[in-house]
C-alpha cells in the first residue's frame, strides 16, 4: 500500500479491514512518521468523541424528520 487514506486508517482503527490490507496499514505505520501522527490524531478524536454526553435532538428536529419522511416514503400496497 503506497500511502493510506484517512479512510484506510479508520478501517483499521475499528478493526474492519482484511488481513492483507491491516498488514499493509501495520507497515506503513511503522514506515511512516507522518501516518503514524494522522492515526494518532485520529485515535484521539475518537477516544473525546466516545466520552462525549450524548443530547436528546430538539423536538423541532425530530417533527421535521418524520414530516419529511412522510413526505418521501413510497406506499405499497
Amino acid at each position: 500500500m503506497a500511502n493510506s487514506t484517512i479512510e484506510d486508517l479508520v478501517l483499521f482503527m475499528y478493526n474492519e479491514s482484511n488481513n492483507s490490507h491491516r498488514a499493509a496499514v501495520e507497515l506503513e505505520l511503522q514506515q511512516s512518521w507522518a501516518l503514524k501522527e494522522k492515526y494518532s490524531v485520529l485515535k484521539e478524536s475518537a477516544r473525546r468523541i466516545n466520552n462525549m454526553p450524548l443530547q436528546s435532538p430538539r423536538r423541532q428536529t425530530i417533527n421535521a424528520i418524520m414530516q419529511y419522511a412522510m413526505q418521501t416514503a413510497k406506499i405499497t400496497s
